[in-house]
């Protein structure tokens, strides 16, 4: 496969990937009533806040968003699209399947670019899942909330089974754009599944 077509969809997918956790960003900062500054603060630290730490940790300086622009701009524009939406819409639904694709295909890149700086199998599901929850860390820190990712639910960890299934496929020599479609698809639907089936991590109850 040449190297053209594989850039070309790494960059689809980021382009995606920037668009559902831009819109899930804007969604928080609607429910919580912010003027249309606040939602595209909420939107653009949603969409690039886990790559760029990404990016600091791999010294890969400056990080990717402030040299090729095109992700603040999507960023930008999808929050205020969500911003002047109308109110019929059900945003706590919307808000959920964005977050989920936004997770899904993060990780896929996160791990991905890890494993192009030849991080080790530790190393890259803790950046591939960096570059997924950081983001909604900020947003949820922002709000006033507890992170969703400190919570109960299957978060994290649905990005833990994806990377770590991408790090295998990987040593077997997987083509790569089958491997960030799965990698992708596996947590989108694993955080859609557990959602629904109300599968959670075990708590300590005081």
């Amino acid at each position: 496969m040449s190297k053209t077509f594989m850039l070309n969809w790494l960059n689809l997918l980021d382009s995606i990937g920037t668009m559902a956790f831009a819109a899930s960003g804007a969604l928080a900062g609607v429910k919580k009533q912010m003027d249309l500054f606040g939602v595209i603060v909420l939107g653009l630290v949603t969409a690039i806040g886990g790559g760029i730490v990404r990016d600091v940790i791999l010294n890969s300086l400056p990080p990717y968003v402030f040299v090729h622009n095109l992700d603040i701009i999507i960023a930008i524009l999808t929050s205020i699209i969500v911003f002047i939406a109308p109110k019929s819409i059900e945003k706590r639904r919307i808000f959920f399947y964005f977050d989920a694709l936004g997770l899904g295909v993060f990780s896929a890149i996160g791990v991905s670019k890890a494993i192009d700086y030849h991080m080790s199998f530790i190393g890259s599901i803790i950046l591939g899942t960096i570059t997924a929850v950081f983001g909604g860390m900020i947003r949820d820190v922002l709000q006033a909330e507890i992170p969703l990712v400190l919570r109960k639910e299957i978060y994290a960890s649905a990005c833990i089974i994806g990377t770590s299934l991408f790090y295998v496929l990987h040593l077997l020599k997987l083509n790569v754009s089958i491997n960030l479609f799965l990698c992708t698809i596996i947590i989108f639907t694993l955080r859609i599944i557990a959602f629904s089936k109300n599968w959670q991590l075990p708590r300590k109850m005081l």
